[in-house]
C-alpha cells in the first residue's frame, strides 16, 4: 500500500515519513550550525534536562526578537521562573475547568457544522478545524467574537510566511521571512496589549484575562508583556496543535479505511485514535533548545552557546519506542508519543486539545456516514519547515 506521505507528497524532506530511519540518532548541521536530534530516547534526555538544554533560543536565532516578544512567553522561559509562570496559568486547564469547557465547545461544533448543513462538498480547515480552536482560545481571553475573526486572519498570515522559513537558509533569507511574518504578529501583539489594558480598566473578573491581571510571581503582578506573550503562545498553540490534529486526523481514516471502519464501529476508541494521529503526523514537528555546557548525547559531542533541534516528528516513528511504527493503527498502546512535547514545556493546553478532537470527530462521526478527501481536490500542507499539517482539506461528505 502507498504510504500516506508518498501518496500526498508531504515534506520530502522529512524523511521518517517515508519510512526511512536516519544513519545517525543525533548529527551536527554545518550549515544550520545546529545539532540535529532524530531519535526518541535521545529526545527524551534533551527535553528532561531543561539546566543543560535551555528553552531561552531567541538569541541564537539570526534575526534577534527584544523582550516585548519573550517576557512571560512559556515556552522561552527556564526554571526557576518557568515553573512559576506555568504555576499561575496551568489552573486554566485544570481536569475541571476544561470538563466544564465541553458543553460550550460541543454547542460551537454543532453550531460550524449546522452552517455547511446540506453541502456534501466543503473544506474541513476552513468549516470547523481552524475556526474551532479559535474560538475557544479567543473566548478564554475574553476576546470579543467581534473580533475573533482576525485572529484567525493573523494565523494565517503568520504560518503562510513562515513556510518559506527554513533554518538552513541563509541569515539574509532568514530575517526576510521572520520579517514578513513578523507583520501580522506585531498586529496581533499589539490588539493583545490594547486588550489587556483595557481588560485591566474593568470590574475584576473571575476569568482567565481577570486571574493574570490580579497574579503575582515573586510578590511581583505580571507585565503587560507576560500577559501578551502568554495570550501569544496561548493562541498559537490551540490554532496549530489543535487545528492540524483534526485535519491530520480525518486525513489518516481517509487513507487508512480499515482503520476509520473500526473506529466508527467502536468509539472508545476515539481518544486513542487522536494519539495516534498525534503520532502518526505530529503537527509540532520540531522544537528548539541551546546548549548550557558541553554535553554529549548518543556519541555525539555537542559544544555550549549552539542550537539544538529536536525532531518529534522522527523520534514519533522510532522502532525502538514503537512497534512497527510506520503502521496506523488507531488502537495503539501504549503509546507515549511526544507530539505535545515532554519535560517541563509538556503542552499546557493538552487536555483542551484531546477534548476538542474528540468532541469534533464523535460529531463528524455523527453527522457523516462517509468523510474523504475530494478525489477533485488535493489538500494543501503546511509548508512550515517544523511542522506536518494541512492548510486546506477538501472532502465529500455522505450524511448519517
Amino acid at each position: 500500500m502507498t504510504s500516506l506521505a508518498d501518496r500526498w507528497g508531504i515534506h520530502p524532506e522529512h524523511f521518517w515519513l517515508y519510512g526511512r530511519r536516519p544513519e545517525q540518532q543525533v548529527t551536527y548541521d554545518e550549515q544550520m550550525d545546529a545539532y540535529i536530534v532524530y531519535g526518541y530516547p535521545e529526545a527524551v534526555e534533551i527535553l528532561s534536562d531543561p539546566g543543560t538544554f535551555s528553552s531561552e533560543t531567541s538569541s541564537l536565532v539570526p534575526m534577534g526578537v527584544d523582550e516585548s516578544f519573550t517576557e512571560g512567553d512559556l515556552l522561552q522561559t527556564d526554571p526557576p521562573d518557568h515553573r512559576e509562570l506555568r504555576k499561575l496559568v496551568s489552573h486554566a486547564f485544570t481536569p475541571k475547568v476544561v470538563a466544564d469547557l465541553e458543553p460550550r465547545i460541543t454547542a460551537l461544533t454543532h453550531e460550524l457544522l449546522d452552517a455547511i448543513e446540506g453541502e456534501e462538498r466543503f473544506d474541513l480547515m476552513a468549516s470547523l478545524a481552524y475556526p474551532l480552536p479559535v474560538t475557544v482560545v479567543a473566548e478564554l481571553l475574553s476576546i470579543p467574537r467581534a473580533d475573533q475573526h482576525l485572529v484567525e486572519k493573523w494565523m494565517r498570515g503568520m504560518t503562510e510566511s513562515l513556510g518559506d522559513l527554513s533554518m538552513s537558509d541563509d541569515v539574509e533569507e532568514q530575517e526576510r521571512v521572520f520579517a514578513e511574518s513578523m507583520g501580522p504578529m506585531r498586529e496581533m501583539l499589539e490588539y493583545l496589549r490594547e486588550h489587556t489594558a483595557q481588560s485591566r480598566l474593568r470590574t475584576r473578573q473571575d476569568d482567565l484575562m481577570g486571574r493574570l491581571i490580579e497574579a503575582e510571581v515573586g510578590g511581583q503582578r505580571l507585565t503587560d508583556n507576560h500577559i501578551v506573550n502568554f495570550g501569544k503562545m496561548l493562541l498559537i498553540a490551540g490554532y496549530l496543535t489543535t487545528t492540524m490534529l483534526i485535519g491530520n486526523t480525518v486525513m489518516c481514516l481517509d487513507h487508512y479505511a480499515d482503520q476509520a471502519v473500526r473506529v466508527r464501529g467502536d468509539r472508545t476508541l476515539v481518544p486513542s485514535l487522536l494519539e495516534e494521529s498525534m503520532r502518526y503526523l505530529s503537527p509540532v514537528a520540531a522544537t528548539y533548545r541551546a546548549t548550557t555546557r558541553e554535553v554529549e548525547v548518543a556519541g555525539q559531542r555537542m559544544e555550549k552557546g549552539k542550537m539544538v533541534l529536536v525532531w518529534y516528528g522522527s523520534a514519533n516513528r522510532d522502532p525502538r519506542q514503537f512497534t512497527d511504527p510506520h503502521s496506523f493503527d488507531a488502537g495503539r498502546t501504549p503509546n507515549k508519543h511526544l507530539g505535545f512535547g515532554r519535560g517541563i514545556h509538556f503542552c499546557l493546553g493538552a487536555p483542551l486539545a484531546r477534548m476538542e478532537g474528540r468532541v469534533a470527530m464523535n460529531l463528524l462521526f455523527d453527522r457523516y456516514a462517509e468523510l474523504r478527501t475530494d478525489p477533485d481536490a488535493a489538500p494543501k500542507f503546511s509548508l512550515g519547515f517544523d511542522t506536518t499539517g494541512v492548510n486546506s482539506l477538501p472532502v465529500r461528505v455522505v450524511p448519517a
